[in-house]
């Protein structure tokens, strides 16, 4: 749970650090070398000479200073300082876990795909900056749906794992509301996969009017694209990936509406009820902030919350399934 609470608080400063435009600031991966930032003039002025070499200070930010640089290098080196740290808080208890015997088979499996998402949403953090370090100071938006979705899916699988090794199911059924709130999940993380695509074609500054875009339901210019562009234009064109981004959203909150009031008059425990008042109460929340951060073109503030409140819908929907797996108790066997 130390994990998941961790890969939060990376994904927020992601966020901030995109916002910030600050990303493409540190233009080296050093994972060990790279630990410490420079301490001294003489390091501060060598990691600025190489940033001055970069694609981004020759296309945008030539008249930077020092302090500038500084300034954008912070989130920066926080956000890759606290990816070292999960390493670590990994790491170190599943070693001494491991030696002493304290895992299952099955537990082991699971520690070993938690090993593998972690190594691969780093390579993909990786592989992203260095993408916006060779000609254009971009990063595909493809690429940063990538990171974020595998951020999400590691904190979601440890949320899960970790959920598992404090109950045992003793009783499975299938159960309808189950059916829904898989469908849901999915919804819901095709939607923070768009709201990536938003944010790296930096979407959220166009048509920054609710309900309509503008002065229509539908921009006209958008068949044009269509017609120009085909099909893939839904994924890459601004506007229209934004259109995509809130209908997904009022159609994920029109199908929470609708489970939330049958959850309400089926059978379910106090707890589950309580779990099902909250997911509610998450999606609604989550749309009216999305709407809030459209209208005031994505403050960092905004911005940083919509993106938090993504998690929390997605936790809350993953704990609401757990809920529905079947009876659970507490889990008072010593081996994890």
């Amino acid at each position: 749970m130390t994990g998941v609470i961790m890969i939060i608080m990376i994904v927020v400063i992601g966020g901030i650090t995109r916002l910030t435009q600050s990303g493409l600031s540190m233009v080296k991966w050093e994972p060990i070398m790279g630990t410490l930032p420079p301490l001294n003039d003489q390091q501060w002025n060598e990691a600025f000479e190489l940033y001055q070499g970069s694609p981004e200070f020759h296309h945008y930010n030539n008249y930077f200073a020092l302090s500038d640089f500084k300034a954008i290098y912070f989130w920066e080196y926080l956000h890759r300082l606290i990816a070292r740290i999960i390493g670590l808080v990994f790491i170190i208890p599943c070693i001494v876990f491991w030696i002493r015997k304290d895992f299952t088979a099955k537990t082991k499996r699971k520690v070993l795909i938690i090993f593998g998402l972690g190594t691969l949403q780093a390579v993909l953090g990786w592989v992203m900056v260095k993408s916006g370090l060779v000609d254009q100071p971009h990063v595909s938006h493809y690429r940063l749906a990538a990171h974020l979705i595998t951020a999400l899916g590691l904190m979601a699988y440890i949320y899960w794992v970790a959920m598992g090794l404090k109950y045992i199911v003793e009783t499975r059924r299938k159960s309808k509301a189950l059916r829904w709130i898989k469908w849901l999940l999915a919804g819901i993380v095709l939607q923070i996969i768009y709201g990536a695509f938003v944010a790296g074609l930096k979407a959220g500054l166009m048509y920054n009017t609710f309900p309509k875009m503008g002065t229509e339901w539908y921009p006209e210019n958008f068949t044009r694209i269509l017609n120009r562009q085909g099909w893939m234009s839904w994924m890459e064109s601004g506007g229209m990936v934004q259109f995509v981004h809130r209908m997904l959203a009022l159609t994920i909150l029109l199908f929470s509406i609708i489970f939330w009031i049958k959850f309400r008059k089926a059978n379910f425990s106090v707890i589950q009820q309580a779990l099902s008042n909250f997911f509610m109460a998450t999606i609604l929340l989550q749309v009216i902030l999305g709407i809030y951060t459209l209208i005031f073109a994505v403050p960092v503030e905004l911005g940083v919350l919509h993106q938090f409140g993504a998690i929390i819908v997605l936790l809350s929907a993953t704990t609401l399934a757990f809920s529905l797996r079947g009876k659970n108790k507490r889990d008072s066997h010593e081996n994890i």
